[in-house]
């Protein structure tokens, strides 16, 4: 078990702060922490409706009364290298949060610059801050899509993960290598984490469980890939917001090896359920917690309302994790099962859009 120090008294960067995971991440740190600075940072795209991300900054101005921590929200880029150089040089971090990027597979495909610039470029630019401004950790994350096609389970940080199956992945992937490389020459204590299809209250629009909802509740019909022959390892927001959290405290220890050169201070981890769900499965339970929630009538015509379609591109039919890394070296593994989400989810759906 890797020990744990305080975040207090430190200055905590967490890009892409108004995003699902960002924003999650700093209510938390904003519940945990006594004293410190908190630098929040987005540049706000209209991937998806701006007012989730309005509505998130707002539930952390709202939390922000509540603690002592100081909290800034600054709207920038990370692809804008002068302004990251910029900020680092007025904050002088210790730890560093990179949830900024482009997120979606199937939007990849059309839209391939903007992941360059985000994932790639805007990646690169936090790299080189770290090493210009040096940080005691930098966490960052990485995504499930890395293991493309991979028939073998469940997917471990030890398998090879050169066949990504978009561009998406790609990125991801490629922010892995950078890690790695500027942990071994500047000694960057850096953390990938790669999340499993998170979901909950608040959610990103473009994810299958918040779509269909809205889809539902317009009474359209919604489609089910594959045939509805998939399995996804879906993980709670407060799960994965739990095991960012456990990292930021953890860094790999630095020490070097027999040429008197750094051993990369580098580590990469699952953050995921392990217990895949079949996607039909998945649906039903959303569609009667909907129904709980009176999003949608009791007698609701689910049937007419669902349609079995094939593979999409860039898609894969399992994602499944192995957290046994995660367990061993921070003592945590997802546990809220997809009932109790969903659950959170469709009431908060209820109220937000009343």
């Amino acid at each position: 078990m890797k020990s744990s120090v305080s975040l207090n008294n430190k200055r905590v960067l967490v890009t892409g702060s108004p995003g699902f995971i960002g924003a999650n991440l700093v209510l938390r740190l904003l519940k945990e922490m006594d004293n410190g600075v908190i630098v929040s940072l987005d540049n706000m795209s209209d991937y998806y409706d701006r007012k989730l991300k309005e509505y998130r900054l707002q539930l952390i101005d709202k939390a922000k009364e509540n603690s002592s921590v100081q909290h800034v929200f600054i709207k920038g880029s990370i692809g804008d290298k002068n302004f990251i150089m910029n900020l680092f040089s007025e904050f002088h971090f210790d730890v560093v949060v990179n949830l900024a990027a482009q997120a979606g597979v199937r939007y990849s495909i059309d839209h391939p610059d903007v992941y360059i610039e985000s994932n790639i470029v805007g990646f690169y630019n936090v790299l080189e801050a770290c090493r210009y401004y040096p940080v005691e950790h930098l966490v960052y994350a990485s995504s499930s899509s890395v293991y493309g096609g991979n028939k073998i389970v469940p997917f471990s940080t030890d398998d090879k993960v050169d066949n990504p199956v978009s561009l998406y992945a790609a990125t991801k992937k490629t922010d892995e290598l950078l890690a790695h490389a500027y942990s071994k020459l500047y000694n960057i204590p850096t953390t990938g984490l790669r999340f499993f299809t998170v979901y909950g209250p608040a959610g990103r629009p473009d994810m299958f469980y918040y779509s269909a909802t809205q889809r539902l509740a317009e009474n359209k019909t919604i489609q089910i890939f594959n045939y509805g022959e998939m399995l996804r390892d879906f993980t709670y927001i407060d799960d994965i917001v739990e095991g960012v959290y456990r990292v930021m405290r953890g860094a790999p220890g630095k020490e070097a090896g027999e040429d008197g050169l750094p051993i990369p201070p580098y580590a990469v981890y699952n953050i995921g359920g392990g217990q895949p769900e079949n996607l039909l499965h998945f649906v039903s339970v959303l569609q009667e917690e909907l129904v709980r929630a009176g999003v949608l009538p009791a007698d609701y015509n689910f049937e007419a309302h669902r349609k079995l379609v094939g593979m999409q591109p860039g898609d894969v039919p399992i994602t499944f994790a192995d957290s046994s890394a995660l367990e061993r070296d921070y003592g945590f593994t997802p546990k809220i099962g997809i009932r109790e989400g969903l659950r959170a989810f469709a009431e908060w759906y209820k109220e937000y859009y009343s």
